[in-house]
């Protein structure tokens, strides 16, 4: 029940930052700006609904983590692990052919990892998955 609490807290702050960030830019803000807010947002979402889910878990009496979702966030970080590493090469190789900023491309590149790993544990969370054993 903490753990589900601790991710609305978070969820919250990050809010707050992110609401900070775009208001004490005295720059206009840019396209890639509004995109990373966008994907913070998203992900932001992705949490609020991962905290839902545990807090309806705990009151119905159900244990936060079980064999099962271990098993899903298991698979779901080495599916993400993998695809974040070719999303590197190719943001490597966009590094060399368009011009952009080192720090925006970092956190371009952080942001995707990020959107990657709750895409691939939506598919094994509403997939199901195969029995390996």
């Amino acid at each position: 029940m903490k753990k589900a609490v601790l991710i609305f807290i978070v969820a919250g702050l990050i809010l707050v930052s992110g609401l900070f960030w775009m208001s004490n830019d005295s720059n206009p803000i840019s396209k890639t700006e509004i995109i990373q807010f966008g994907v913070i947002l998203l992900l932001v979402a992705f949490a609020i609904f991962v905290g839902i889910k545990r807090l309806s878990s705990a009151r119905r009496g159900e244990p936060v983590e079980d064999e099962l979702s271990k098993l899903i966030l298991l698979k779901s970080a080495s599916l993400s692990y993998f695809i974040s590493l070719y999303v590197w090469v190719f943001m490597i190789y966009l590094k060399d052919r368009i011009d952009m900023d080192t720090e925006v491309m970092l956190g371009s590149g952080i942001l995707t990892m990020a959107v990657i790993f709750a895409l691939s544990w939506l598919y094994f969370t509403f997939k199901g998955l195969k029995n390996d054993q």
